[in-house]
């Protein structure tokens, strides 16, 4: 089941609660119980054993060493 991360606006306190996809834009309530909440978007880090984006190449110029042909 995903779990999705809130920040309170009454509080700033951020919380994550876990729930079925269907109900992710359904309301959530902070823990103090305020219901000015947003939901906060996340990143998900993949790791695995080899593949992978390959390295950019190394030595040429412009803002991302020369990768972009910049």
């Amino acid at each position: 089941m995903p779990r999705y991360e809130y920040r309170c606006r009454a509080c700033g306190a951020t919380f994550e609660i876990s729930r079925p996809m269907r109900d992710a834009a359904a309301p959530a309530a902070c823990p103090q119980g305020h219901d000015d909440t947003v939901k906060l978007l996340s990143t998900v880090a993949v790791t695995g054993r080899g593949g992978g984006a390959p390295a950019a190449p190394s030595g040429g110029g412009g803002c991302c060493g020369g990768a972009c042909g910049c």
